[in-house]
């Protein structure tokens, strides 16, 4: 049994997808969300999950030695800007950007006595192409600061529809791996090509075609500082591909794709066959704002400047096709208004929005998983729009508790 701590939790997803087979257990988690006074998601979580070790404040404000140790260090963390600089008491010091929740995880890592041994993290994929003016900076901090606390890191950008999940959700997922390890001794051994090609644990459960192009290999010169302030500037392309690993500051990168022939879950599937309510039908009287919203348009627009300039956009295919993937859920998704982004789907009975069931067999989760009172529809839709493929979790965890067990 792994004892997992899980940061920035939300409404569960990562418990949900490592406690599925019983193989780790959570033993403290957090969730704070800073912007909003009622705290829904936590709410949520401690409704489904207990409220025993269970913390709702804000990260930054908890003492590390009131984190319990653990294995597993696991969360989705927004993605800011990570940029550092040397405080003016200590040369030595590093600081980041107030509020930057990285830097949560960093001190964890930092201060913790009993350091965990294995991190899984999981962000958006902009992530290794942030920011415009310095494109992958944001990644390479990371990925430097976690080798100097003596972790290796596997990446990999994985579309949760390219392996037969429900939706089409791409996120960037790595895992790192304590010097200490044997998950890191087997890495060292097998190398880092062979790693990502096939032999490393989400090439495991997330398969690859063998060629990768655009292999790229490089080393994050000089600290954290020198990095914030240098890194790639200028470049209009980052270095990091959509696979990788960093082991002991040399980066190994490559472009790969996803293989997999197995059976697909489509949109159609996780339909509700009945009990939806009328509410989330399209009136005859909104159906030309949802058209035109969804439409293709070339019209000239004016500023509030009084600027005036040429606006055009492509159709969004509408109703959404329901013999594929769904198309990524928002945290606009919820809500009666017309939307440009929302899904609308055809049914015998008409045309209609997508129901929070729905959209939680979207991100693979169990069905009213988000309902509680004093929770609405549109916050429930807010819910999943932030939330990750609970699929791809589960088979990252059993791949991660097998490479440690084999």
């Amino acid at each position: 049994m792994l004892k997992v701590v899980e940061l920035f939790a939300g409404v569960g997803g990562f418990r949900l997808g490592l406690e599925k087979n019983k193989k780790y257990k959570v033993v403290w988690s957090n969730q704070w969300e800073p912007s909003t006074k009622t705290q829904h998601a936590s709410m949520v979580y401690e409704a489904r999950f207990g409220e025993k070790n269970h913390s709702n404040k804000d990260i930054s404000s908890v003492k590390t030695k009131d984190i319990p140790d653990h294995d597993l260090l696991v969360g989705g963390f927004p993605c800011q800007d990570y940029s550092v600089a040397t405080t003016l008491q200590n040369s030595k010091g590093l600081i980041g950007k107030k509020g930057v929740l990285w830097w949560s995880i960093h001190r964890i890592l930092k201060e913790k006595k009993e350091k965990p041994k294995y991190l899984f993290l999981e962000n958006v994929d902009r992530l290794l192409k942030s920011p415009s003016n310095q494109r992958g900076r944001d990644f390479a901090i990371m990925l430097k600061s976690l080798s100097d606390l003596d972790y290796a890191v596997e990446w990999r950008v994985i579309n949760a529809a390219d392996y037969g999940m429900p939706q089409r959700r791409r996120r960037v997922f790595f895992l790192a791996y304590h010097k200490s390890t044997i998950v890191y001794k087997k890495l060292n051994n097998i190398g880092p090509l062979q790693w990502i090609k096939e032999l490393g644990t989400i090439a495991s459960v997330f398969p690859i075609n063998t060629i990768i192009e655009k292999e790229n290999e490089f080393k994050l010169k000089g600290d954290l500082v020198s990095i914030s302030n240098t890194f790639n500037v200028d470049k209009l392309v980052s270095p990091f591909q959509n696979s990788g690993i960093c082991i002991d500051g040399t980066v190994y990168t490559g472009k790969t794709s996803a293989k997999y022939n197995g059976n697909k879950v489509l949109l159609k599937d996780i339909l509700q066959k009945d009990g939806v309510s009328q509410e989330f039908y399209l009136s005859n009287k909104d159906l030309h704002k949802w058209s035109y919203l969804k439409g293709a348009k070339k019209e000239v627009r004016k500023a509030k400047n009084g600027f005036e300039y040429n606006y055009s956009e492509g159709a969004m295919v509408f109703p959404d096709a329901l013999d594929n993937a769904s198309r990524t859920i928002i945290t606009g998704e919820g809500g009666k208004s017309a939307s440009r982004f929302k899904h609308v789907v055809q049914t015998k009975k008409g045309m209609r929005r997508l129901t929070p069931i729905e959209l939680e067999r979207l991100n693979m989760f169990p069905d009213n998983h988000t309902k509680l009172e004093g929770i609405t529809d549109t916050k429930r839709a807010f819910f999943m729009g932030n939330a990750l493929v609970v699929g791809v979790v589960e088979k990252i965890g059993d791949a991660l508790f097998n490479k440690i067990n084999s």
